[in-house]
């Protein structure tokens, strides 16, 4: 679904918390976004001049029900470049529908982002990766078996079809490797495939996606991308890996260790976005 009336009245009710907060504001709109997803809220602590609104005083947004999702929109500067943040994030294992999902990232085009760099929480599927590392999203998989494209389409968002043969900016990617490196940080490139949750994949799951292809698996993040690619947002996507599913030898993975070792990674993704964002 395509929710324009629900996302103008959003955006509309953002722009006014913004103009009305006491902050100055900023000489230049955002055109920087992120989304924050499971454990990595911390970058919030780095930016300046911070603005909060939370999701539920907006109309028709959605509020998460999961803990770690602090449900916030953050304005702020981040080594001097503004940004708006999505600090947490709707799942579809919440209930919530494709357009609930994709909310946030409408909202973000309609405040004039055009750059969105998107985070999670994922399980490395590929051997090689490990526990407590990034990796850099060079292509994904929709295996929610929804779209928030489905409906009539909105033409002054996108087109029709849209076309998804590159739907992770390569410049943007280059960057992300070249900070990497700069700053000695191990960033790994793979897929990236979203299931819809809540519960984890089994050992046959596992190895069916891992055959498919797959690197990462998360419950997040292909639904926010489908929408940025339609709006025509340049996209880059960075997963935190934060357990490793070996179907051979698999071991349970608890939300809290999946918090405490995303949150550790996320200490790295927060060196590498901080040196990235002057240069986007």
């Amino acid at each position: 679904m395509q929710n324009s009336s629900e996302v103008q009245s959003a955006v509309t009710a953002l722009k006014k918390r913004l103009s009305l907060s006491e902050k100055a504001p900023f000489s230049q709109a955002a055109h920087v976004g992120l989304i924050l997803g499971t454990g990595l809220s911390g970058l919030v602590a780095a930016l300046h001049d911070v603005v909060r609104v939370p999701y539920a005083e907006l109309p028709h947004f959605p509020v998460s029900t999961v803990d770690s999702h602090a449900g916030v929109f953050v304005r702020g500067l981040l080594e001097g470049v503004p940004v708006l943040v999505q600090q947490g994030r709707c799942h579809l294992y919440e209930g919530f529908s494709p357009a609930q999902v994709c909310m946030g990232v409408r909202v973000m085009a309609g405040m004039g982002v055009d750059t969105l760099i998107i985070t999670n929480a994922a399980g490395a599927l590929n051997p090689q990766f490990d526990a407590g590392t990034l990796m850099c999203m060079t292509d994904q998989i929709n295996f929610t078996g929804r779209t928030p494209l489905a409906g009539p389409n909105v033409d002054e968002w996108g087109p029709r079809f849209p076309d998804m043969s590159c739907i992770f900016d390569p410049a943007l990617r280059a960057l992300a490797l070249d900070s990497a490196a700069r700053l000695g940080i191990r960033l790994e490139r793979g897929v990236y495939i979203g299931v819809h949750g809540p519960q984890m994949e089994s050992p046959a799951e596992t190895r069916m996606f891992r055959q498919w292809g797959a690197d990462a698996v998360g419950m997040s993040t292909v639904l926010e991308v489908l929408a940025a690619r339609h709006l025509g947002m340049r996209v880059l996507g960075i997963s935190c890996l934060s357990n490793k599913n070996l179907p051979d030898c698999m071991q349970p993975a608890p939300l809290e260790e999946v918090i405490a070792v995303a949150s550790r990674a996320g200490r790295q993704l927060e060196r590498l976005l901080m040196d990235m964002v002057t240069k986007l």
